[in-house]
Order: structure tokens, then sequence, then C-alpha cells
């Protein structure tokens, strides 16, 4: 069994070679996606630099702790506050009584300040703070960096990309391996047969296949590996250059579990693609040993055209499950990565048994076109004929373009429904934001501002505004946080804005109500909700209006009376019927040029169109670093499986074609019937990847619409 293992790799190895080229990338892929993963699970310990020569630093309270309900348990959540404590200047008195207490002032206001550091023992420290503060000691001290949030938010999202591109990988991986095996037993039914006549066993059969693939699963794993190895550095250097990951991330070395899982994983892709391949070989008759026919019969075995249905089935039916009663979770990133896949996997697996009428159905309109002579109907008759083959040409197409209009049109389209969102809930002519604009009294009410009379403010409405967050314990088993907006004059408020109101009225909001949206637990109108306010504080608001769920970014809406310590951050202005709007944006921009005392400085004044074009939700650099990697490893993917089945396809057809030459075809006819055919298998692949797009992004416009928001399906055909 071994010599004739051995014997079949020498000899086939052009029909193996797509196979040990896309399990050697995907181990390499995935070899160093797990190195880069390994380092976001252990990041190196980081000295403190805000208070690094401070043995102790005290920090305000940031963090909001509830009870909740585990089944018959409770446990506490914690959540990051809105509006962390500030250290109070009575703290810091104590605290100087015990030694140098050292304030850099880089976020002092009016109440204190976020952090300080104190030179006084530990144990004396405590007992002076006692539950006013967080005592932070060692490694701990980086908490009060300004870059600790950011660098634990960027190790996330390094997390989240690496671990989706390995499990795109991994399943592309084994999508590409098994068609190439299925597409190898096609080609080799005579010689199985020949065994069978020789006296193999099915068993043996299966046995013959199976080892030619655990040895180009064995070797190519050990590829991957050293590849890995070799592009886990440049990978790493991509995602900081892109700024994804933080400027410190690097490899450190002396990590080996993602060589382990890669190598298994890599072995077992080549076993589990050849298996299906393995058993139908070995169900393979004698009398196959006698067919000369190259016309494709029972191209579709019951077992994959079962499978087929049932994923097919499946993935409509979590669609249709999924847009109807959760619609929100088809917006999310990750739904929107691996959905897709089901139904491609459903539909790669039903290939065979639509390629015929995918073909009949692109060369229809072909038909009427003089000049295609005998050489359009054989590509049109071979391709129709071997079904295999345009099948194994297709599937690498269909994966590619079903996952970049899957995964692309899916993220446009919700970035194109929250702009369009945005766009409508406001009615503003003038948008003016800074980091404390309620500093200023003439951002507050315009009539500070130089060369405007009150008969140009007649009828303006001005909304300040700050950004806060209240939370809510639903089901009283998750603490959720919703972010809001802190309004101070709710009429103007009403007169800027065009909110999405499903119940209700806003113009009702007042320092013991709130706004919610329909995403809430309970979002009744006039039914009282207890909730903490961005600081941690509890309190106990009675519901006024309810806003349609939309994409998410309807949040809730508080009175600045309910957002204690807020600073101001947005001014909206609406010019009323006779006011002239060019003089207040041009008196607007004059103030802000000329006032330096605003903290932060950084104000601007643009116009809605401006303001809305500048803050559009878009998809983040992350977002799309990550679905370019998951659509290169795709088309790196495709175009190995394109080459590999073309070079075993083409080298079995030796006969057929020199039967052409035979039959008086030139060297150009010949040449053009195959290519002819390729284009034809490529174009049904890529009409089948469309036809799955169209009914993902079906699924995501129904979600839209599901829940009240824009209906705005985006494919970025460029």
């Amino acid at each position: 069994m071994l010599t004739v293992v051995v014997s079949s790799l020498r000899t086939r190895w052009t029909s193996l070679f797509g196979s040990f080229v896309a399990v050697a990338l995907g181990v390499g892929v995935m070899a160093a996606m797990g190195l880069g993963l390994a380092e976001t699970f252990d990041a190196p310990e980081r000295e403190p630099r805000r208070f690094a020569s401070s043995p102790v630093v005290v920090m305000g309270r940031d963090t909001l702790t509830v009870e909740v309900r585990r089944g018959p348990d409770t446990a506490h959540v914690t959540k990051k506050l809105a509006h962390p404590h500030p250290v109070d200047a009575r703290l810091v008195a104590d605290l100087r009584e015990l030694g140098r207490v050292r304030t850099d002032g880089a976020t002092r206001d009016a109440v204190g300040v976020d952090a300080v550091g104190v030179d006084a023992p530990v144990a004396a420290v405590r007992e002076v703070v006692g539950d006013r503060a967080r005592v932070l000691t060692g490694d701990d001290r980086r908490q009060a960096d300004p870059s600790f949030e950011q660098d634990a938010e960027a190790l996330v999202a390094v997390n989240s990309l690496l671990g989706t591109a390995a499990g795109v990988t991994a399943f592309v991986s084994v999508f590409v391996t098994a068609s190439a095996f299925a597409f190898v037993v096609a080609l080799r039914r005579r010689e199985f047969g020949l065994l069978r006549m020789a006296g193999a066993t099915p068993g043996q059969v299966r046995r013959v296949l199976l080892g030619e693939a655990l040895a180009v699963g064995v070797v190519a794993s050990a590829a991957g590996c050293a590849l890995g190895a070799w592009g886990a550095p440049l990978l790493v250097r991509e995602l900081v250059d892109g700024g994804v990951a933080p400027s410190w991330f690097a490899l450190r070395g002396g990590v080996t579990w993602p060589y382990h899982v890669a190598f298994w994983t890599g072995v077992s892709v080549a076993l589990s693609g050849a298996w299906a391949a393995a058993w139908r070989a070995g169900r393979t008759g004698p009398v196959a040993a006698l067919r000369e026919a190259s016309v494709d019969t029972g191209a579709l075995p019951w077992f994959r055209r079962a499978v087929g249905v049932v994923l097919l089935a499946g993935g409509l039916g979590l669609l249709a499950w999924k847009a109807g009663t959760d619609p929100a979770d088809l917006l999310k990133r990750k739904t929107y990565t691996t959905q897709p896949m089901l139904l491609i996997t459903a539909v790669a697996a039903l290939a065979p048994l639509l390629v015929r009428p995918a073909v009949r159905l692109l060369v229809l309109p072909l038909r009427p076109v003089r000049g295609s002579g005998a050489t359009g109907l054989l590509v049109r008759e071979n391709a129709a004929a071997s079904v295999r083959r345009t099948a194994a040409v297709a599937a690498p197409v269909l994966v590619t373009v079903a996952l970049a209009g899957s995964l692309l049109g899916s993220a446009s389209t919700v970035a194109a429904a929250k702009s369009a969102e945005a766009r409508e809930r406001t009615r503003a002519d003038v948008v003016v934001t800074g980091e404390d604009l309620g500093a200023v009294q003439h951002f507050r009410d315009l009539r500070g501002l130089r060369g405007l009379s009150a008969r140009q403010l007649a009828g303006s409405a001005v909304s300040p505004s700050a950004s806060t967050a209240v939370y809510v314990r639903e089901e009283g088993a998750a603490l959720v946080r919703s972010d809001a907006r802190a309004v101070s004059d709710v009429a103007a408020f009403a007169a800027v804005s065009r909110l999405p109101v499903a119940a209700g009225d806003v113009r009702d909001l007042d320092d013991r109500s709130i706004v919610v949206n329909e995403e809430w637990e309970r979002h009744e109108v006039g039914a009282w909700v207890r909730v903490w306010l961005g600081d941690g504080r509890p309190a106990r608001l009675r519901i006024v209006a309810v806003l349609a769920q939309g994409t998410g970014d309807n949040g809730a809406y508080v009175t600045t009376a309910n957002a204690p310590g807020v600073r101001v951050d947005r001014l909206e202005v609406r010019a009323g019927r006779g006011a002239d709007r060019s003089a207040i944006v041009a008196a607007l921009r004059s103030g802000a040029g000329a006032e330096s005392g605003v903290p932060g400085g950084g104000v601007q004044v643009l116009s809605a169109d401006e303001w809305l074009a500048t803050t559009r939700p878009g998809t983040g650099a992350q977002t799309r670093l990550g679905l370019f990697v998951v659509l290169g490893i795709a088309l790196v993917y495709a175009g190995i499986a394109l080459a590999g089945t073309l070079l075993m396809a083409t080298s079995a057809r030796d006969t057929e074609l020199r039967a052409l030459r035979l039959a008086g075809a030139t060297r150009g006819q010949v040449l053009g019937a195959v290519v002819g055919e390729t284009l034809l298998a490529v174009a049904v692949g890529a009409g089948l990847g469309l036809a799955v797009t169209a009914v993902n992004l079906a699924g995501l416009g129904s979600a839209l619409a599901r829940l009240s928001a824009p209906v705005a399906v985006d494919v970025p055909w460029g």
C-alpha cells in the first residue's frame, strides 16, 4: 500500500500541487495569525509613564458595579463610567498631609483632577482614601496613563481581526482542498476502476487516497509553519503601521502553540477535504475502467445533494429567522462576516446541479450572434457536459465574489444606512463643536457675537448638548450601557432635531424623565425605569418618548440635570425664517477664531452638510483592514484553486485536444475553445456568487426595514 501511495504521489504531483499550495498557505496564514493572537493574550508589562516617579497613584472611581441575577445565584457586573469621579480638592488636601502630591493638570477642572501621584506609604494612603477613590501601585499605575484604554481597545481589535481572518482561512482552505480532491477523484475514475479490477477492495482504494492526502498534509503543513514564522513579523508590522495595533506591539518569541495548532489543523484540513472524495473513490466499480465517455452522469451524489439542500435551507432559514426576530444582529460585523459562509458552502455543494442551467442561461443571449461557429458550440456543450470540471473552476470564483459582495456590501450598506439616519435626525443649519462650549457665553445663546442684531437672530434656535451615557439593568441579568445626549434647552433641541419618534413627544422631556429607543427592555411611554447616570448615581425616570431602534445609533436623551459634570461639546443652530444664515455662520466663525479661552481649543463651525460629512458613520480602519485581509485570503485561494484545477483538467484532456486537432481544428481554435470554457465557468461562478450576495443583502435590507432604519443597499462595485 505504501508503495502504491508513493508511486501515485510521484506520477500525480500535478493533480495534488494545488492542494499542497492551498494547505501550505492556509497553515502559514494560521500560524502567523496565531503568533499575533498570542501577543494579544499576554501583552508585555510596560512601565508607568504619567506618574512613574510616584510609588502610589490615587485615581477617581471610574466603574459602576451592579448586582444581577445569574440563575439561582447573584453576581456583580462592572461597567466603565461615562463620567469618572475626580479626585476632589478635599481628598487632595488630605493626601498632602501624608507626603508630596504630584498633579500634572492633564484633566483638571473645577471639581478636581482625574489622578494624582502620592509619595507616601501605601497603607497610609489606603487609610486616608477609604472608598472615596482607587489606590494603584506597581504596574497598575499604568491605568492613569492616557494611552492605557486606547491600548486595551486596540488589543481587542487586533484579537478580533486575527481571529476572524484565521477562521476564514480555515473555511476557505477546507473548501478549496475538498474541491480539489473531489475533482481528482472525478479525473481518476478509470484508474480506480482498474485497481478494483486488479483485486483492490473499496477500503484499499480509500486508504490510497487518504494516504496521499496525509502525505500532502504533513509536508504542506511543515512548509506552512516555516512560511508563518517568516510572515508573522511582516503581519505585525503592517498592523502597527496601519494603526490597528499599538506602536509597542511586537513579537517576543518563545510561543510554540500557534505552530502546533496550525500544523495539526493543516493535516486535519487535508484529511477532511479528501475524506468525502475517498469515500466516493471506494465506491467506484470495476466497470468504470471501461468507460471512455467524458460526459458526467450522476455528477452529484445523494449525500452531497442532501448536505447542500440542508445547508441551503439552514442558511436561508437562519437569515429569515434573524431578520424576523433579531434584525439588529444582522447589522453586526461578526454576523455579516460569518453568515454568508453557510450559503456559500450550500451553493458550492450544489454547484454541479446548477452548472447546466447556469450555462444555458448565460449562453442564451449569445446564440443569435454570428461568427461563434463550431468553437462556440463546442464551448457551450463541453461546459454543460463536463459539469464537474466547470463546477471545480466556478467554485473558487463563487467564494471570492460571494465573500467580496457580501462582506463589503454589508459593511457599506450598514454605513450608508447610519449616514442616512444621521442626516434625517437633524434640522440644524450650523453645528459648532468643541470640548467645552458651555464655558463661553456667546456660544450658549449667540447674543454676545459681534455683528449680529436681534433682528438677524429672530426665530433662531440654539441647542447646546453634551455626550453622556445611562445604564439600565435588563431582565435582571445584564447591565446595559446606552450612549445618550444631555440637552439643556428642550424646546430648542426639539426645533433643531428630527428624531424618529415611535411614540410620545420629545418636547415633554424634563429633569425627571428620559427618551429611550425600542431596544430597551421597557419602552412604554409613561413607564418608570430605574437607571444609573453617567457618573454612577441611581435615578428613577419616566419615559416620555420612544425612538425607533434604527441602526443602533438612536441613543437615549436626558436633561443636563441628569448628567452632572458634563461639558457642552456640540451646539446646533437653526436659523429662523427671517434670519440671515450667512451672517450667523460668519459671526460664529469669527467668535470661534477669536475665542482662546475654551479648554482644549479646537472649536469648529461647520454647516450641517459639512458636519454630517465629517462625522459620517463609515467602515472603521480596523474593519476595513480586516475585510481586506479576509478577501485577500479568498482571492489568493481562488487563484490557487483555478490554477490547480486548470492544470489538472488540461493535463487530463490530451486525448480530447489531439482529437480536435485531427478533426481539423487549428491551434488557435483549440486554444479559443479551452479559454472560452474557462471564461464561461468563471462567469458561472461569478453569477452564483452574485446570487448569494443578493440574498445576503436582501436579508440585510429587510432587517433595516424592520428596524425602521433607512434602507440604502450599497455595493462598492469598484
